[in-house]
């Protein structure tokens, strides 16, 4: 029910994952690979004729997330107020749930419940992606998970080592499980865990009981693979993308994708300084080659190639392209706050996002 009411404000109608086995797999979008310089008008040229058929930011979202205000209440909502979870797990495919978080900042409404927490039921055993930001919040989804089978937690593969990815993980390893990241994320965890914790506590304040800082008990480079319960699980890091040690989990036996922050779709992703853009896009290829059918990504519904490429690579192209045009003509930094967003401004977060990304693009070209 969820999924199909969510299909109204996206940009091509969206299904649950079931359904799409009868429609079939969405074309790619057909963009060019390359952000030379000789192509950057050609780039521009696509891409905004791609996005001149979204939807405005008056159609899109407004009656469930309001005006676009970073002061709006909008972002003080919980599904779920009798748990710490923001929404409960849906089933996306046999065996396949995920807690959907908000597509918001972390808030104490909320309870760090901002990006999604999947997992996968097998004959001998749970893998959770995702610890979650906390003690508490990762407890409550051990608590639905401990409704829906008798099977142990087993692995708790984190995406990336950010808050909402990694705080939770001194609960699961109190239960026994393996926790696994990429050797990056470790290392964001290791050299932020007092001014994250701190961070953590001042926005979820008592939520936060019980939460420590604990480094993942494996880590790999390149690649992972789990076999458990008759499912391979890849956990494949492909290069840069939005933050250290971002990994995807590629499930090939069920054409799945659980993406983590390599896709967004339904929230304006974030660049951080640590954001290698072009290397993103350039990542991008790869993933795009597991060819996947579905896509759980790290924050929003289940949904499938074209929308993410279209709101992530397709974003990242249109905003690179036009940051290479202000270089080339001399442009300043006051000048790339004003490149026109307006196709992207209908996502949550974009109010506060979308100008600092742009200005984080520009101060990377220049060096380029």
């Amino acid at each position: 029910m969820k999924l199909f009411y969510k299909t109204l404000i996206i940009f091509l109608p969206l299904t649950i994952l079931i359904a799409c086995d009868q429609t079939g797999e969405p074309e790619k979008v057909n963009l060019k690979e390359t952000l030379a310089e000789t192509e950057t008008k050609a780039i521009i040229d696509t891409v905004e004729n791609t996005i001149t058929s979204l939807p405005k930011p008056e159609q899109a979202k407004a009656s469930q997330f309001g005006p676009v205000s970073a002061g709006d209440d909008k972002y003080n909502i919980d599904k779920t107020p009798g748990s710490m979870l923001y929404d409960m797990p849906q089933q996306v495919m046999d065996n396949v749930w995920s807690a959907i978080g908000a597509l918001a900042p972390i808030t104490y409404a909320n309870s760090g419940h901002n990006n999604n927490l999947s997992f996968v039921i097998t004959s001998d055993g749970v893998l959770v992606v995702n610890a979650g930001a906390n003690y508490l919040l990762a407890k409550a989804l051990h608590d639905e998970i401990k409704k829906l089978t008798e099977q142990p937690v087993k692995y708790v593969v984190l995406e990336n080592g950010q808050i909402h990815a990694s705080l939770g993980s001194n609960y699961w390893l109190e239960q026994g499980a393996t926790v696994i990241a990429h050797e990056d994320a470790a290392t964001e965890i290791k050299e932020n865990k007092f001014a994250n914790l701190e961070r953590l506590k001042r926005t979820i304040k008592e939520k936060a009981d019980k939460t420590v800082v604990a480094l993942p008990g494996e880590t790999f480079k390149d690649k992972r693979v789990i076999e458990m319960g008759g499912v391979r699980f890849e956990l494949l890091h492909l290069g840069p993308t939005h933050s250290p040690g971002d990994i995807v989990v590629w499930l090939p036996q069920k054409n799945l994708t659980i993406s983590g922050d390599m896709a967004f779709h339904q929230r304006m992703l974030p660049l951080f300084e640590h954001t290698d853009t072009a290397g993103w896009i350039q990542t991008w290829d790869k993933f795009a080659a597991l060819d996947a059918k579905y896509v759980i990504p790290g924050h929003g519904e289940p949904t499938n190639m074209k929308e993410v490429t279209l709101y992530t690579k397709d974003y990242l192209s249109y905003l690179r392209g036009k940051v290479g045009v202000l270089l080339e003509s001399g442009a300043s930094l006051q000048d790339a706050y004003k490149i026109d967003q307006s196709a992207y401004m209908h996502l949550p977060t974009s109010e506060f996002l979308a100008k600092r990304n742009a200005a984080q693009v520009f101060q990377m070209m220049e060096f380029e």
